[in-house]
């Protein structure tokens, strides 16, 4: 998960927040071959109750030579040192910089006794953000993140990343060395083009290849930028599992996952169900894998004891994707499962897919679980970093960013070359604990809220909303292509102000339509009426009053099961 910072001209200033979250992001991963229009696409769902979703900016920036940087740790925004400044940074809008490089995460956690060496300057959220400002391409990313965490240690826990440039995506499983050692072990792969992959709270690279011509170790970073080079892995990452006695065998064998972070039934239930979820989707040959995203995990009758029933790390889907489909893959409850979160008794009388946390519960001396699916009520905000190769760098890469939950949120396009955020979006307008009327985070909350109480016929309307702006965004989007790249042909400046400008200005008429939604949910649906609706009106009687309205009251199946708990209490005698 992920924590708010701002940026000033002088320093970067980290934001105290609660603990982290567990079981808290998701990440997808789509290749160029897979994707209809040739788009590299990464997502990310930054879900934490304590979260509040607005539109990070960096500018890019000019330091003297010997200019020193604060880190502060992303969670919890301690001081862990000073780390050298570069001369120049790069601007970077979310997570994706000015050349359509984007980082998202999640995290595992892995080994408890590898967590928060106590030498280390770097954590996860500094890794990235600071890799942001400093990399032109995927593999620089990954270049700068080895060497980063190799000179100044690596301070979190176990974290998953996704990384991608308008031509390649790539993830990389990272975790620390504990107190006694310095810098992480950790693996970067390539996902094949034409595949797509996927990470959400659980390790899951696993074998990888070691010292063939498509792979370096950390020892030769260098070399990553030869094309051929399909994995990148630090030189102990082996050595190191083998001296804590956490790997016995031959090198060959050896799986990243299940040495540092083996999967267990949370890691299944909880994390790798929404990869599986989201796999199953665009793929038809995922049902032999549900037993296992349902949690029951086989295990090898070995000393090694590793997980043999596990998804594969990437696959292709059936058909391409196209960037609506993939905003629509982020919207999950599990839906066609059994586990469908809207069709247990769970979701009441009018199948709400949520279940107020924590994720487990007890009756008597047993514990149950709550689903965690890809959408859930406590996202502070999710994107699509979407890189096209065939545009200038500032406007190819487009950061389709939303707030609050997933599911009912709207991906609005932010173009990584803008040199400002929307107003509503922006840093410091409102906060977790601070309600404003101009904020995107509480209009979208106060929507979903609502909604909540009366889900499967509000959603609808939802719906609707959501389905009209993002397909008017899509389709506008090659006119505003065409427009800034012709600009950028004569002046670069013009072009980043009128991208600017069209971004900003989406994203606050969107939180003014949303406004008009919340208003009109209200009238319609207050007190468990349903207003009467039609060509656009409310409908009025003659005389200028409401006309009198529908009062559904609750499905016959949740009548029954009163009657079942209650038997002849409210019967009419």
């Amino acid at each position: 998960m992920k924590k708010r910072f701002l940026y000033s001209t002088l320093s970067v200033v980290l934001l105290l927040s609660a603990a982290i979250n567990t079981n808290a992001c998701t990440n997808f991963l789509f290749t160029k071959g897979a994707t209809v229009d040739g788009s590299t696409m990464i997502t990310y769902a930054a879900d934490s109750h304590v979260l509040y979703g607005e539109l990070y900016y960096r500018p890019a920036m000019d330091f003297p030579e010997g200019s020193m940087f604060d880190v502060y740790e992303w969670d919890t925004g301690k001081f862990l040192g000073k780390i050298k400044q570069v001369r120049h940074t790069y601007s970077v809008i979310g997570n994706m910089n000015e050349y359509q490089v984007a980082i998202g995460e999640t995290t595992y956690g892995g080994r408890s006794e590898l967590h928060h060496q106590p030498s280390a300057i770097m954590d996860y959220g500094g890794l990235m953000y600071i890799t942001l400002q400093r990399a032109k391409t995927a593999r620089e990313a990954i270049k700068i993140m080895g060497e980063l965490v190799d000179e100044y240690g690596y301070y979190s826990e176990g974290e998953s990343f996704s990384i991608s440039d308008p031509n390649e995506v790539w993830i990389m499983e990272m975790i620390g060395k504990g107190k006694d050692e310095h810098g992480a072990v950790w693996v970067a792969r390539l996902v094949p083009d034409g595949y797509i992959c996927g990470h959400a709270n659980q390790a899951r690279i696993t074998t990888f290849p070691q010292g063939k011509k498509n792979s370096i170790t950390s020892k030769n970073l260098d070399k990553i930028f030869d094309p051929k080079i399909e994995c990148v892995y630090s030189y102990d990452v082996i050595s190191f599992a083998k001296e804590k006695g956490y790997y016995k065998g031959k090198d060959k064998n050896f799986s990243f996952s299940d040495t540092y972070a083996p999967v267990d039934f949370s890691g299944a239930r909880f994390c790798e169900i929404r990869v599986w979820a989201m796999f199953n989707r665009v793929n038809s040959h995922m049902a032999k894998y549900f037993d296992y995203a349902k949690g029951n995990v086989k295990y090898a009758d070995d000393e090694n004891h590793y997980a043999t029933n596990r998804m594969p790390l990437w696959i292709k889907p059936d058909k391409k994707v196209s960037i609506h489909e993939v905003m629509n893959l982020m919207r999950d409850h599990l839906e066609g499962t059994e586990l469908d979160m809207s069709k247990d008794i769970g979701a009441g009388p009018f199948g709400l897919p949520y279940r107020w946390r924590g994720l487990t519960w007890k009756v008597g001396d047993n514990t149950y679980v709550n689903e965690r699916a890809t959408s859930t009520q406590q996202t502070g905000f999710s994107f699509i970093a979407q890189g096209r190769s065939w545009i200038p760098d500032p406007i190819g890469g487009i950061f389709w960013f939303g707030v609050d939950d997933s599911y009912s949120c709207v991906y609005v396009p932010m173009y990584c070359g803008m040199t400002r955020v929307p107003e509503t979006y922006a840093v410091g307008n409102g906060d977790m604990l601070t309600y404003s009327d101009n904020s995107a985070f509480w209009i979208f909350n106060t929507v979903s809220n609502f909604a909540y109480l009366k889900y499967n016929v509000m959603i609808k309307d939802i719906k609707k909303v959501q389905n009209e702006l993002e397909t008017k965004f899509i389709a506008y989007t090659p006119a505003v292509d065409a427009a800034a790249a012709e600009l950028y042909k004569t002046n670069k400046d013009l072009a980043r102000e009128f991208i600017t400008d069209y971004s900003c200005n989406q994203g606050n008429n969107t939180v003014k339509r949303w406004k008009k939604l919340a208003q009109y949910l209200l009238v319609r649906y207050k007190d468990g009426n349903e207003m009467k609706y039609k060509d656009g009106k409310f409908e009025r009687t003659p005389y200028g009053g409401a006309v009198y309205p529908n009062q559904p009251g609750y499905p016959q199946w949740w009548y029954k099961e009163i009657i079942k708990q209650t038997g002849d209490k409210f019967k009419l005698k």
